[in-house]
């Protein structure tokens, strides 16, 4: 293989080589070997003794609410030895380590030494132990003290020509009460600039929902899994990305359910699984997960699912009324009549040429189901970050409508959520386009005029901040540099900030791409005991599925220099606005009850906040469609007309999409391994299917750079290396963050304004470094 070296840009990671391995992918989820990984990451970053402490209350009832994904808990029984994942066992023990990042490594270590390395190597240092700070011109972080930092923050933010010269970033992990409270700091500053993850994630989702059905979550509970029919999954690989939902898909299985999935990967988790909480599970044969797979092309979603409805629409002609429910499409429905007459047009033989599904397996899909009424539509990534985004969910609704799989038992929308709290923190309304309802009630409650005017995405804050010299970025968790798009002009962006501040655990790669000073505050974790007044706090968070939970964190903090997120929020308000008797920062920090109190007095849904929430299982938030009804503004659900987007290559252009590994969650790297897809070892890799492989005179392990051209712009990520694969002709796969250098910042969906990270058009050519 080809000499690699390190890149000289601090905004990637290492391109050394680390070794690849290949090995065949794997035919079963989890068992055995998922057991066996979560203890070893467990007993690597923890002692014995506090693992077990930590491990026993996670996703228990009262217990520790898992910081990786929004899967729901079982609402009864659950297993008091492993309620949890092998991803969330290694999401655990990422942020419950033992190993600690003092100021001394950071004495030891310059700005540049650091951004030479991986991405797993810096996640891999340990847990910060107190703020640190960076100077303009200084090569090291120094430790800094909590009132100096808040000072620092508090005068960059007081000097700007306007609060809409600030963005304040927001990941998904972080609380219902640390959110409120952020926003509600934000928006007394004076701005709506509330960019946050799902902007990135499943900002299509919510726009296309809310259009068409009157709200932008989804509309089933986990127990309407096991009751349903047919379950479609597309584009999304639970098996690494929600683990939990793969016992969901086992009991639906066991209960009859037929499972259709829709993806160019085949994905060793919709495969088969082992549970391992079963102990026959662990030593006799899986259970069998997908009744059909439909190895689309990359997004060939609408035109796959314009032939299953065309074949639909034409077995309802011939037996009217046995297909379509026309009972609820009359009742509840507009746009039927539109949707129809674009549907008669639709040729089926040309939909399955552009989706890359044969005609048998598309009439196969059509049949499993032409009589069954309990459908439920499952999906993530794979149909959201595309520019046709929302367009693509809204095909999914029309075929939930057409069979009348909305507001009834064992059916409906399931967009599954990655984050922790991705959910709740909208519902908190950390929005950058907050409703006049909210606004107002805000400011009833707490006497002043927020801002109206709606305030900046995530794509927006990136060009405002690289176009505009002197803004201040404060980021609540995350990291923001990887998770965007177009990694260089996103540096250039932090970089030309007077201020660039991070909340976080453990260090990332946006910490050593800063502005002209930068900080780093030290949270405490979710696993972490959260002493207030000397009175231990809860924390509550929002599922995908629209139930609120509490979160009580157990084990001693590392360092007596943590703050909890609610009172970083609350000591930067302190510093930076003027007294306001409606809002008592202090008050709200020696009680977090204080804080749920003013939530439920602003939010619908919370009602006798601090009661329910104490409850084993938390509560459901209202849910229209589960209600009963539509809020839109027919108080119908809405039928589209859906354009089949054209995805033509030209000669030597290859479409290309991000996953993770099996060894990832997000952009923190837990490993180097993707075990489901036997690639071992490496991250710097790219799927390609062995016959373009084969014209494009390539060899497995060659190196070649990955080059995107959009608008007249070159990007390029160098040495990834070839890897054959079962994977569409056309059609290649590699991981994120590492691609994301490649996806243009004006490459973004209608509507949403989602960055397009699963189709890149890119060429290829011999690796140059």
């Amino acid at each position: 293989m080809a000499d690699q070296k390190k890149s000289s840009h601090p905004e990637f990671t290492s391109t050394d080589p680390t070794g690849l391995k290949l090995g065949k992918p794997k035919e079963s989820a989890a068992g055995v070997a998922g057991v066996g990984a979560a203890l070893s990451h467990l007993l690597k970053y923890m002692d014995p003794v506090r693992a077990a402490k930590v491990m026993l209350e996670l996703n228990q009832k009262g217990g520790i609410d898992c910081p990786g994904c929004a899967w729901p808990d079982p609402q009864e029984k659950r297993s008091r030895v492993a309620e949890y994942c092998e991803n969330g066992a290694k999401a655990i023990a990422e942020e419950a380590t033992t190993r600690k990042l003092d100021p001394e490594f950071f004495a030891n270590h310059s700005v540049a030494e650091m951004a030479a390395q991986s991405d797993f190597w810096i996640g891999k240092r340990g847990r910060i132990m107190q703020p640190m700070l960076l100077e303009a011109g200084e090569t090291h972080y120094k430790p800094v003290e909590w009132n100096t930092a808040f000072r620092i923050i508090a005068d960059e933010l007081l000097s700007l020509d306007s609060p809409d010269d600030a963005a304040f970033y927001t990941s998904g992990r972080t609380s219902n009460e640390a959110a409120f409270l952020y926003q509600l700091f934000v928006r007394m500053f004076g701005t709506n600039n509330l960019p946050d993850c799902s902007n990135m994630c499943h900002e299509s989702s919510g726009v296309a929902l809310t259009d068409t059905l009157g709200i932008g979550k989804g509309s089933v509970k986990l127990e309407d899994l096991y009751e349903a029919e047919v379950i479609l999954v597309i584009g999304q690989n639970p098996g690494t990305n929600h683990p939990r939902m793969l016992s969901a898909l086992k009991t639906a299985k066991q209960n009859g359910a037929k499972i259709i999935t829709v993806n160019p990967l085949p994905e060793t988790g919709l495969i088969a699984f082992r549970d391992p909480q079963k102990m026959l599970d662990l030593i006799g044969k899986a259970t069998p997960l997908t009744d059909l797979f439909l190895q689309v092309k990359i997004n060939g979603d609408v035109a796959l699912l314009k032939a299953i409805m065309k074949l639909l629409w034409d077995e309802e002609q011939k037996h009217q009324g046995t297909v379509f429910d026309l009972h609820f499409i009359e009742q509840q429905t507009d746009g039927y009549r539109d949707f129809i007459e674009s549907l008669q047009n639709v040729d089926v033989e040309e939909m399955a040429e552009q989706c890359g599904v044969s005609l048998d397996k598309i009439k196969e899909a059509a049949a499993l189901l032409m009589h069954r009424k309990k459908i439920i539509a499952c999906w993530a990534m794979g149909l959201t970050q595309h520019k046709n985004g929302v367009e693509n969910i809204q095909e999914v609704v029309n075929l939930l409508l057409l069979k009348g799989s909305l507001g009834k038992p064992g059916a409906g929308t399931c967009p599954v959520r990655g984050h922790s709290n991705v959910q709740g923190d909208r519902t908190m309304g950390i929005w950058e386009k907050p409703s006049s309802a909210f606004l107002d009630r805000l400011q009833e409650v707490f006497g002043f005029e927020p801002p109206r005017a709606h305030g900046l995405d995530v794509v927006n804050a990136i060009k405002r901040m690289a176009q505009k010299p002197g803004m201040v970025f404060f980021a609540m968790g995350g990291n923001f540099l990887s998770a965007s798009p177009d990694t260089a002009l996103t540096a250039k962006a932090l970089q030309n900030c007077k201020l660039t501040a991070h909340v976080s655990t453990k260090l990332n790669r946006s910490h050593l791409v800063t502005g002209k000073r930068a900080l780093i505050l030290p949270a405490l974790a979710r696993s972490d005991q959260d002493m207030q007044n000397g009175t231990p706090q809860l924390i509550s968070v929002e599922n995908s599925m629209g139930i609120v939970h509490s979160s009580a964190g157990r084990v001693k903090p590392l360092s007596p220099h943590l703050l909890s997120e609610p009172a970083i929020v609350a000591g930067l308000a302190k510093a930076t606005l003027p007294p306001n008797p409606k809002a008592d920062w202090d008050a709200f920090i020696e009680s977090y009850d204080n804080i749920r109190e003013k939530i439920e007095a602003v939010i619908p849904g919370f009602e006798n906040y601090n009661e329910r929430v104490r409850q084993p299982n938390g509560f459901y938030l209202p849910n229209c469609i589960r209600d009963g009804h539509f809020n839109t503004l027919s108080g119908k659900a809405n039928f589209t007309v859906n354009p089949v987007p054209d995805n033509r290559l030209e000669p030597g252009e290859y479409m290309l999409t991000t996953v993770r590994t099996h060894d990832q969650f997000n952009t923190t790297i837990y490993g180097l391994n993707d075990r489901y897809r036997g690639i071992y070892n490496e991250r710097r890799v790219l799927m390609m299917n062995p016959e373009d492989m084969a014209a494009a005179g390539l060899e497995k392990k060659d190196v070649v750079d990955l080059i995107s051209h959009f608008n007249g712009t070159e990007r390029v990520a160098p040495a990834f290396i070839i890897v054959p694969y079962n994977i569409p002709r056309g059609c290649t796969a590699t991981y994120f963050p590492e691609a994301n250098v490649l996806v243009p910042v004006d490459s973004v969906a209608a509507k949403s304004n989602t960055p397009t990270s699963k189709m890149i058009k890119v060429r290829l050519r011999p690796a140059s470094l």
